[in-house]
């Protein structure tokens, strides 16, 4: 039973675990206590759900999307593998330009994995993408972080650094020619978006993470509400993820404390004031890094349960 007619029952966590690990660029699992969105417990014992076998051979940022039937699920990921090289340049100058892509109907039987080039040729990497549903069609908007030179604004060439890229989709086989979609002039990476009563709400990681309000997917006035989510919560942040809630008005944003404590959760009952608490108590998965939160429904958190386990 689709989406549209079961309530949510609780929350699924896609996510990989780092590059410390010679097994953490792969994707894993985790799933919410109840609808408690602030405990968690880990999928098939801690270990992947899926691996890649493509490209560099790991992935990273996995993000789910739901179809708008309900009935269906696409993955994307980053082709990324840094454990065993530790690369960084490598990877932002000539790494890879494409994107890893994965189906499922029920979210534990997954296609077999494809990887789809979209970088623009002389880019650097293709990093975190993400998807955002257009209301009302099937047009999927997949944005993503590639390493550009200043050229397309008659600038330095050697003025490199990350715009926020575009490509839409209706089946995530054949894709739009790629375009920019966020440019600021310096990196803006891992950004996140989330729909809510006619607002379009971004948080991306440019000098801090920084929370946007705009109309619509493609408003070119979109407004700054803060230009730094984190603080005074985390030291440094990146790869953000925003969900709303199952049961009442409040969202939250998950943001990586790369620095020290990884994953740190916020919430806001007033998505468009752009002001986050930390809240009293959390449990999350075990290392998690850059990922997605989707809702499920009772009958996909009881088939993840049962296949996956605790």
């Amino acid at each position: 039973m689709g989406a549209n007619t079961e309530k949510y029952a609780g929350y699924l966590f896609a996510y990989f675990k780092g590059e410390r690990y010679e097994d953490g660029e792969q994707v894993y699992f985790a799933l919410s206590e109840g609808n408690n969105a602030l405990a968690w417990r880990e999928l098939n014992g801690g270990r992947p759900v899926l691996t890649s076998t493509l490209g560099e051979k790991g992935v990273r940022d996995p993000y789910i999307v739901r179809s708008p039937q309900g009935d269906s699920f696409y993955m994307v990921a980053t082709d990324l593998r840094i454990h065993g090289n530790g690369d960084w340049g490598r990877a932002v100058t000539t790494g890879s330009r494409s994107i890893m892509v994965w189906k499922s109907s029920n979210l534990v039987d997954w296609s077999e994995q494809s990887m789809v080039e979209l970088a623009p040729e002389g880019a650097g990497c293709a990093w975190a993408p993400e998807v955002f549903l257009d209301k009302g069609s099937d047009v999927y908007y997949v944005f993503w972080a590639s390493m550009l030179d200043g050229n397309d604004k008659g600038g330095n060439p050697e003025e490199r650094y990350h715009r926020m890229m575009v490509s839409e989709t209706n089946d995530f086989i054949a894709f739009s020619k790629p375009k920019v979609y966020m440019d600021y002039g310096y990196s803006v990476i891992d950004t996140t978006m989330i729909e809510d009563k006619g607002s379009v709400y971004r948080i991306s990681k440019g000098h801090n993470i920084m929370q946007e309000s705009g109309s619509s997917f493609y408003d070119p006035t979109f407004e700054l509400i803060n230009e730094s989510v984190e603080q005074p919560h985390l030291r440094q942040g990146e790869g953000p993820i925003i969900f709303k809630s199952n049961t009442e008005e409040k969202w939250y944003a998950f943001i990586d404390e790369y620095v020290d404590r990884g994953y740190i959760p916020l919430e806001t009952t007033d998505l468009s004031s752009g002001v986050w608490s930390l809240p009293d108590r959390y449990a999350l998965p075990a290392s998690p890094r850059h990922g997605s939160v989707i809702p499920v429904t009772q009958s996909e958190y009881d088939r993840l349960l049962q296949t996956y386990g605790g």
